[in-house]
């Protein structure tokens, strides 16, 4: 059976719900601040079409997630469960951002907090694919129990170039 990728999950200070069409201006009103995407490999995210084509990609994979403030309401920002390979028990989770307002700690804790525990529910191992030199994801990873795996970086293209990405996994505890 397929994991439930859409679901509504709320923490303290968060609440993640499926994404829908109508949040592409709150989003993309998060994405659009250039610093967000300045050391990830897709650094011109932050761009009108760059960032349609990645919303596109999300509503199409059937598992984004809008994140909003419980207190405010407003929306920070998104992540998605994609990638799911049954035979292997794994997914991926990813293509997270947040307002800079939200940088720096908890908020981040807590979203993949909520993420791992539902996924893990259903799924034994999640994985989380970092652009090698985005120093900030990895070390958000770490704090957060990431296991770095073996093996060579793998090429991904991002922004029109095959760039080097490194995989950490978190498995069922």
């Amino acid at each position: 059976m397929a994991p439930d990728r859409q679901p509504t999950l709320t923490g303290e200070r968060v609440t993640l719900r499926p994404s829908t069409p109508d949040d592409w201006e709150a989003l993309f009103a998060v994405a659009s601040d250039p610093l967000i995407w300045e050391v990830h490999p897709a650094h011109d995210r932050w761009k009108e079409d760059v960032f349609r084509a990645y919303f596109d990609a999300g509503m199409a994979s059937g598992g984004a997630l809008t994140i909003l403030d419980r207190t405010t309401g407003k929306v920070i920002g998104s992540s998605r469960y994609d990638n799911w390979k049954p035979e292997a028990d794994e997914i991926e989770i990813g293509w997270t951002y947040l307002a800079r307002d939200y940088w720096g700690g908890s908020y981040n804790r807590e979203i993949k907090r909520l993420m791992l525990d539902h996924i893990h529910a259903q799924v034994g191992t999640v994985v989380f694919t970092v652009g090698e030199g985005n120093v900030r994801s990895r070390k958000a990873m770490e704090k957060i129990g990431g296991v770095l795996r073996a093996g060579p970086p793998e090429l991904r293209l991002m922004a029109g170039e095959m760039k080097p990405h490194v995989i950490y996994e978190i498995r069922r505890p």
